[in-house]
């Protein structure tokens, strides 16, 4: 044990010898560096992106974009990880792994999800920093052949900090330079004032074809290419009074020339020092052919999507940019696959990639020539046309659309898909490229919402509707954490002995201005808003919670909770619903879920199996406000529901309208045929009341029956009729 402490300091002590002798601790910024971790921002799309040097406690950031914070506690550090590894550490989910799930970078800003760092790693051997990048999202995967992009980019980053300790080492110590000089993988050439060559190591024979002894002696210019002596000279002539060629900084970019006549592209650091002989000039040569080559691989891979090829974001930014000049006009249709989701979770994620790419093969095939494809993101693709014609716009939507529903095949599976397009013109719905998106976007939903496969032009309704709809989500938001909602319960009665039979739990907000809403006033926005999963899941609890007592004092009342969409993911409406259950020692048979046509159809068949198997447990699943939308009859058959909901809009003039009782006796019937029980919303009056007992429909709630009202008020009305009913 000792022993291996022991070898551990020791390895450690030559790691930070070897990390000094790059002399790049608590140095300012430099665009050499910075440049290099914008375009890791940019490659792997991710926020912030960091060069970082394992010090003795603490890792120093060189280089830094999205972060204000200039070092780290090297304990709670990544980057640390890497230390002894030569491959790159990457951690997609950083809540999700024991090694970091309590780590204060996750628990707190910057709130580390996803990490990915590549070591540098010295020609000693030694890894003396990391280039990382970093997300507040996690993500699903991290390529190999992104690794490899990663690895391949700190790979430069380590050359740039190779050529500032040869740098640093001939400023400090000739016998030191030529030390590190004599096995440095880098060409470095010496000359006197005269230009002829003093110096020539192994590096530079190798580069250029010459040996030492055939270049030393000659003029430096035997490298440079005759174009190019006299930037060369005059930078030497700056150097010599201290300062540096505006044209080329510290270092110039030159063809350098081989023996044979080749040329090719080389990085000259240039430095001039006086010794006991006089002025000295050197260079430290590198050829960048391949890093030029790589970096432009790079800045491609910035603008293109890896899936799909297709330019990305920032590509349709820049050419919106292009096009919209003083005078530009375009059009651009934003594109959303309906209903993808179901694809990656029916036939797996590499279905829907192949589905992805398939799909931008289309819209490739199908644009003219000078439209523009973009892959925005997810299952979104963008066309941007050069004119602001909105015919053209509408024909070329058609004609997409048309080229997406032929029928794809995947893995011998048949999938059918639909898109709803947002149409936006420039300048008239925008003059920058964010505006423009922003605009067909709000578009694209509202063909969403109308039904789908369809096309709709942006208005400036669609955005002050959007404007409304924020404001209302933040309200929202507030009222939630301040406890402004509050469950109402209303009752449902057996029609053949008016016994109490169950309630619906309703959701109103308690407005701090407004005064007591009721859903309709902001249902919309909240089932819509990321915040509907957690109001869902308060409901169920709240509910349940609330019947179990009544319950115990000897009401055997069962609950109806409508469920939003959000809660319909397999592994969640289980879950929480177990947790409800189990929590307030409520029977299953208590329980009943209220889903509605729109969200079965929303979900597309995704749904139910956690239905299914809350079902077979005992939970009820009740089909609401039947009728009122675009479900088939097959999905009575598919769906494990236990109750129909008739839909007050049909309860209201059944006794005037001939039509409206004809749904109302088909639907008691369609429960009667299927085994299902039937309820009736709505019921306002005695006649409607009777019509429904006299056609045999089973339960009935309405403000005939009972208003909905707070729990308490619910006890103190309700509660002995339904202690009466026998269970």
């Amino acid at each position: 044990m000792f022993s291996h402490e022991t070898t551990f300091l020791a390895g450690e002590e030559t790691r930070l010898k070897a990390l000094a002798d790059y002399h790049l601790l608590d140095t300012p910024p430099e665009p050499e560096f910075d440049r290099l971790v914008e375009l890791a921002s940019r490659v792997f799309d991710a926020p912030i992106a960091v060069i970082s040097l394992l010090d003795r406690s603490r890792v120093f950031f060189k280089a830094r974009v999205g972060t204000e914070i200039v070092e780290a506690d090297r304990r709670v550090s990544f980057c640390a990880k890497t230390l002894h590894s030569h491959e790159p550490l990457v951690v997609l989910d950083a809540t999700k792994d024991p090694r970091f799930a309590q780590n204060e970078l996750v628990l707190n800003a910057p709130w580390v999800r996803f990490y990915a760092g590549a070591p540098l790693r010295a020609p000693s051997g030694h890894t003396i920093g990391v280039l990382c990048i970093v997300d507040s999202r996690p993500r699903s995967c991290f390529s190999v052949s992104e690794q490899k992009n990663l690895v391949e980019l700190a790979a430069v980053v380590m050359d740039r900090m190779e050529v500032r300790r040869l740098e640093y080492a001939r400023k400090t110590s000739q016998a030191r330079f030529e030390n590190i000089a004599a096995t440095s993988p880098d060409a470095i050439v010496c000359s006197g004032m005269d230009s002829l060559i003093t110096f020539w190591n192994r590096a530079a024979e190798e580069m250029f074809g010459y040996s030492a002894e055939e270049a030393i002696g000659q003029p430096v210019t035997l490298i440079i290419p005759p174009e190019r002596h006299r930037l060369y000279y005059e930078s030497l002539v700056y150097l010599a009074q201290g300062r540096l060629n505006p044209e080329t900084g510290s270092r110039a970019e030159l063809p350098a020339l081989r023996r044979d006549g080749t040329r090719f592209p080389a990085e000259f650091a240039i430095s001039v020092w006086a010794d006991e002989r006089g002025m000295n000039a050197g260079a430290i040569i590198r050829d960048v052919s391949e890093q030029r080559d790589y970096e432009e691989r790079l800045r491609r891979l910035a603008m293109h999507d890896a899936l799909t090829g297709l330019p990305n974001r920032l590509a349709l930014e820049r050419a919106i940019k292009d096009r919209l000049g003083p005078e530009g006009r375009a059009a651009l249709l934003l594109i959303d696959l309906d209903c993808f989701k179901d694809v990656n979770d029916t036939l797996g994620h590499a279905a829907g990639d192949d589905v992805l790419r398939q799909v931008a093969a289309r819209l490739s095939q199908a644009a003219r020539a000078d439209e523009l494809i973009a892959r925005l993101s997810g299952d979104e693709f963008v066309v941007l046309l050069p004119s602001a014609d909105p015919l053209r716009a509408r024909n070329t939507a058609e004609m997409l659309k048309a080229a997406i529903a032929e029928p794809f095949v995947i893995d011998d599976e048949t999938v059918h898909i639909t898109v709803s397009i947002g149409l936006a013109l420039a300048p008239l719905h925008g003059i920058e490229a964010r505006e423009l998106v922003s605009s067909a976007d709000l578009a694209m939903y509202k063909a969403k919402s109308e039904g789908r496969a369809r096309t709709e032009v942006f208005t400036p309704q669609l955005r002050q509707a959007a404007i409304a709809r924020r404001h209302c989500e933040e309200a929202l938001r507030r009222a939630f954490t301040r406890h402004e909602f509050e469950l109402y319960y209303q009752p449902q009665v057996d029609l053949r002995d008016g016994s109490i039979t169950g309630v619906e739990a309703l959701l109103r907000w308690n407005h701090p201005e407004n005064g007591l809403l009721a859903p309709g006033a902001f249902i919309h926005v909240l089932e819509k808003s990321p915040l509907a999963k957690d109001v869902g899941d308060w409901i169920l609890h709240s509910a349940c919670r609330q019947v179990a007592e009544w319950r115990r004092a000897g009401a055997p009342l069962r609950v109806g909770v409508n469920l939003f969409d959000a809660q319909l993911t397999s592994e969640h409406l289980l879950a929480s619903v177990k947790a409800a259950l189990d929590t307030y020692h409520l029977e299953p048979q208590a329980l009943e879920l209220e889903i509605t046509e729109t969200t079965v159809l929303n979900r597309d068949g995704a749904a139910i199996e956690p239905l299914r198997h809350l079902r077979e447990i005992g939970v009820g699943v009740a089909f609401d406000d039947y009728g009122t939308g675009f479900a088939s009859l097959s999905l009575l058959k598919d769906y494990p529901l236990s109750r129909l909901k008739i839909d007050q809009s049909f309860v209201r003039d059944l006794c005037t309208d001939p039509k409206d009782a004809a749904v109302v006796e088909a639907i008691i019937l369609l429960g009667e045929r299927f085994g299902l029980r039937v309820i009736a919303e709505g019921v306002e009056t005695a006649e409607q009341r009777d019509f429904l007992l006299r056609h045999q429909c089973d339960e009935a709630q309405g403000y005939f029956i009972g208003r909905p009202v707070p729990a308490a008020d619910f006890a103190a009305r309700f509660l002995a009729r339904a202690s009466r009913r026998i269970a």
